[in-house]
């Protein structure tokens, strides 16, 4: 007796939904530039915004990825999240405190 083979899916896995990202009322560009640029960027930048509120940094250089939320570590502020950018880099999101 032969034995009946399930038929093979073609359906594609469906990609990973992405994380839900909050608004940022400020969106500082640090593409292309070297630590730490991006962090004396966001530095200086920072008390614009509404206490509570998001400042996202975009950076591609792989020293901002962890040097970022070690800053806001050290400077009580909160590290939302790190995106992945479709053309490279992050879009580090950091929320005021202060």
């Amino acid at each position: 007796m032969a034995r009946r083979r399930r038929p093979e899916t073609t359906e594609a896995a469906a990609p990973p939904e992405e994380e839900p990202r909050p608004p940022a009322a400020l969106t500082i560009d640090a593409l292309g530039r070297k630590c730490p640029i991006p962090i004396i960027m966001l530095a200086d930048q920072i008390n614009s915004v509404p206490l509570n509120s998001v400042v996202a940094v975009l950076a591609d250089d792989p020293a901002a990825f962890t040097d970022i939320p070690a800053w806001c570590r050290l400077k009580s502020h909160h590290h939302v999240g790190s995106y992945v950018l479709a053309r490279g880099g992050w879009a580090i999101h950091v929320r005021r405190n202060y």
